[in-house]
């Protein structure tokens, strides 16, 4: 079903621009049960629904209200927020409730891929709800926090209409544009960091512990180390932006060279690098095509696959 559609039934926004409106919460996991506890915190009328009901009693116990199916559920609230793990997931958990979602504001918070979103909004719309794809860039305990980071994409008239409630979930809060897919384009971008920026950390614990020293002790410096490589995230985005990597501070071939510091780690700690092997691979591919003495942001154009797409300016 297209935009036009909803012609005939388009819901007024508008009525819902106070702060106290209405929520449903689907999905009483981790990150679900924040968001609820959230929502309850600031004032909202909150229900809830999970497929296990015993998740909800602490919610119940803070004055949430349980519904007892799926179909009551999203018909209790303007503003529908599901949490649950995919796209999938959430879009069988709403199936038997699609006819109630018309005009709902629906809003997903979980992860997925830009097909994935792209496909959960054409769902959506041809079940006559307005759509938001969000993604919270934090654990569930820091949910409700002013520094906690949460972007969304898909109908911006939703995200005007009910930004207030979704600030409660988090003060940075963002609209990245209509398009639906781009919260998920941006949650995959950003969260590419994460896994390696990890088990580079628990290989360096590995190594600390084969010492019999403590963990703990190198976390000071490990966050040093993590707010160095922060600060370097806008030099290394402009070189990429360019396409100019000629000044290279740190280049591939001084990258490529640790790998010899790795594998004497190995024999003197007995710590497993091997994970690293195939990022050495990636340094000696982009130094063999002729960018052993760029910078190491030029890994970006051996990891691309066809021409980056053309920003839209308009």
């Amino acid at each position: 079903m297209g935009e036009g559609a909803h012609a005939t039934t388009l819901y007024d926004w508008s009525t819902h621009m106070t702060a106290k409106h209405p929520v449903t919460v689907i999905g009483l996991g981790a990150m679900g049960t924040a968001l609820a506890g959230a929502f309850l915190g600031a004032g909202h009328p909150t229900t809830v629904w999970n497929r296990t009901p015993a998740k909800a009693a602490p919610l119940v116990a803070r004055g949430a209200e349980q519904a007892q199916d799926i179909e009551a559920a999203v018909s209790a609230a303007p503003l529908v927020v599901t949490a649950l793990t995919t796209f999938d997931d959430t879009r069988d958990a709403l199936a038997p409730a699609a006819a109630a979602l018309r005009e709902r504001a629906l809003v997903t918070l979980n992860s997925g891929s830009p097909a994935g979103a792209r496909d959960m909004s054409a769902w959506a719309l041809g079940h006559g709800a307005r759509f938001l794809a969000g993604a919270v860039k934090n654990v569930p305990s820091a949910v409700g926090d002013p520094e906690t980071l949460l972007y969304y994409s898909g109908d911006k008239r939703v995200f005007d209409a009910y930004e207030p409630a979704l600030k409660v979930l988090g003060g940075d809060t963002v609209h990245l544009g209509d398009e639906p897919d781009l919260a998920a384009l941006y949650e995959m971008a950003v969260g590419a960091t994460l896994l390696p920026a990890l088990t580079g950390f628990f290989q360096g614990a590995a190594a600390i512990q084969s010492r019999g020293l403590e963990v703990s002790s190198m976390v000071r410096f490990a966050g040093k180390w993590l707010d160095m490589i922060k600060s370097l995230l806008p030099v290394y985005a402009r070189e990429i932006d360019t396409g100019d990597y000629s000044d290279a501070a740190s280049s591939v071939n001084l990258f490529l060279a640790g790998a010899a510091h790795d594998e004497d780690l190995t024999k003197e700690t007995g710590v497993d690098t091997s994970w690293l092997a195939p990022l050495y691979d990636l340094l000696r591919r982009a130094a063999e095509s002729g960018h052993g003495d760029h910078s190491i942001a030029a890994l970006t154009e051996t990891l691309r696959t066809s021409p980056p797409s053309t920003p839209d300016r308009a």
